[in-house]
Parts: structure tokens; sequence; C-alpha cells
């Protein structure tokens, strides 16, 4: 089976992504999608297994197959997990929507190590770029400071919510240059430390549900064999 068909054919959930998601859409920004596809569970019994992820067929399009989807979920993936949480849903059939209703299995803890890895590694070519150019890349900047804030919301709330709402107008200021970075530096120091702050406190369990997306995960793919025969 041709890639772009798992996509066109067993996609269970799709949505956009990007600026337009976290609410710092401009004009002429792009319309990132991302989805999950269910792949035919009879395909899983050949030697060529399908793929894990498949880049298309639309411009800056981008799926995964549900299983390496909830794998890296269950990892505390950023991108994943802001994936499950967009607020511009595309597309859901029933396998789709009873993976959104599963988005807080998946939420715990481990989000303060793997965020925060994650933004560190950033800031580091940031610093780079200002070392070599004398400034960073302001528009990756901006969605560090984005990144952070919501990882110390979500350790202090418990809820992961994408779009900035009120910060947009800061965070645009940001990507336009009008920030100094020594202030930019100084905000995502105070971010990283309130985040460390609300990890003590967190209503969030030390891991996540790994058995509940596991029975969804096995339910799933019973139903495709069940659909193909």
């Amino acid at each position: 089976m041709r890639p772009e068909t798992l996509v066109n054919d067993h996609t269970i959930y799709a949505c956009v992504m990007g600026s337009r998601a976290f609410g710092l859409a401009t004009e002429g920004s792009d319309t990132d999608r991302r989805g999950v596809f269910l792949a035919p569970a009879p395909l899983f019994w050949r030697f060529d297994k399908p793929p894990t992820h498949v880049e298309g067929p639309a411009e800056e399009q981008f799926s995964w197959e549900l299983e390496r989807f909830c794998e890296l979920a269950l990892r505390a993936n950023p991108t994943i997990l802001e994936c499950l949480h967009s607020p511009l849903v595309e597309y859901a059939d029933a396998t789709g929507r009873e993976l959104l209703s599963l988005r807080g299995a998946f939420l715990s803890r481990e989000v303060h190590r793997t965020f925060t890895c994650y933004a560190r590694g950033q800031f580091r070519r940031l610093g780079a770029d200002v070392r070599v150019h004398g400034a960073p890349r302001w528009k990756h900047a901006m969605h560090l400071l984005r990144l952070l804030t919501g990882v110390r919301d979500l350790l202090r709330t418990g809820a992961l919510t994408i779009d900035v709402g009120k910060e947009r107008e800061p965070l645009l200021a940001v990507k336009r240059g009008e920030v100094p970075w020594p202030e930019v530096e100084a905000r995502m120091s105070r971010l990283e430390r309130e985040a460390e702050e609300a990890v003590l406190r967190t209503p969030l369990p030390a891991g996540p549900d790994r058995r509940r997306v596991e029975d969804f995960l096995v339910r799933a793919r019973r139903a495709s064999v069940l659909r193909t025969g």
C-alpha cells in the first residue's frame, strides 16, 4: 500500500498545528497539517511493515501511524502532545475521537523533563547564533518562550493549552526582533525556574497511564482486523 494511501484512506485524526494553532499566525503564515493514521492490521503480518510516519502527500503535511504516535506521546514528546491538544481539529472519526478522549492519559510529570530538555537544546542553538551572527533567530526565540510558558502552565494546572492567548503580542514583538536578547534570555530563565517550582506541586501523575493507552491500541487493531476480514 502506498504511503499516501495510508494518509488519504486511513487517517483517524487530523489537525492544524504551527503558528495557526498557537494563535501566532500572521499574514503569509503556512498551514501546517498533522495527522494520525491507523494502518490496516494485515499490513503488519508481512516482512515489510507499514511506515511509522508519512510526509505529505500535501505540502506542510505530516502523519504518524497510531502506534508510533502513542509511543511518542507516552514518552511526553512535546510535538506529539501539542498535536493532541490542537484547537484546530479538521477531522476525527470514532477512533480519533477516542484518541482525543485519552489526552489526559498521556500527561505526566515527565513533561517537565522532555519539554525543558528540548528547550535547553534550542536555547544553546540560539546562543550560538548570537555569538556567530550577533542575533538569534527571533522566530525560534519566540517559540521557545511559548513552549516554556506552556509547560510551566501545564505543570501548574494539569492542562495543556497551546493557544498563547493574551501573550500573542508580546511574543510577536520577540519575533520581530523588538525585544533585546538579554531580556529574552532573562524571560527564558525565569520561565524555566517557574517550571521547576511548579513540578514540585503539580497535579500531574508521576507517569502516563500506559495500560489505558495500550487497551485502546489493541482494540483499534482488533477492529481493523474485523473490517478487513
